[in-house]
């Protein structure tokens, strides 16, 4: 399957609204917007994201198709990543190929990652990327409705 990475275009925006209301997906990512069926807040979110000077989206193409976006935001020496792929792509390497190449395109480091303690897949991509545990942490997950533990994750130094 052949991955690629390309700026955000507002036609990638509906497609990623039905990405992050997949009940299953929401569950795994655990710290996701409050209602993430408010249509309005989830555009005015991609409005403002995609406005900033410090945080680089890009869309994940598998094959041609969208299939999920990964970004890169944050003040230096805080940067964070985050990353959605279409649950129906879990497990074929997508996540990791396009977090890569986004970790290219954005050499600055240390970058860090928080991901719920349970979420063992997303765990294993950001790893395969070289991240490594570096924390531990807890915070209320809007998905789950309550406190869970959480795993901070660091590449470089």
């Amino acid at each position: 399957m052949q991955v690629a990475l390309r700026p955000v275009h507002d036609s990638d925006l509906p497609v990623f609204f039905r990405l992050t209301n997949d009940p299953e997906s929401v569950r795994m990512a655990a710290f996701t917007a409050k209602d993430p069926t408010d249509r309005d807040a989830f555009d005015a979110h991609w409005k403002r994201i995609r406005a900033l000077p410090d945080v680089l989206n890009r869309t994940i193409l598998a094959d041609g198709d969208v299939v999920g976006n990964v970004a890169v935001y944050g003040e230096p020496d805080e940067r964070e990543v985050t990353y959605w792929i279409d649950r129906a792509y879990w497990g074929k390497g997508i996540a990791t190929a396009a977090l890569r190449d986004l970790l290219a395109e954005a050499p600055e480091r240390p970058v860090y990652a928080r991901v719920a303690a349970d979420n063992e897949g997303s765990r294993r991509v950001l790893e395969k990327c070289g991240f490594v545990v570096s924390g531990h942490d807890r915070g209320f997950a809007n998905a789950r409705g309550e406190e869970i533990d959480e795993l901070v994750l660091t590449l470089g130094s």
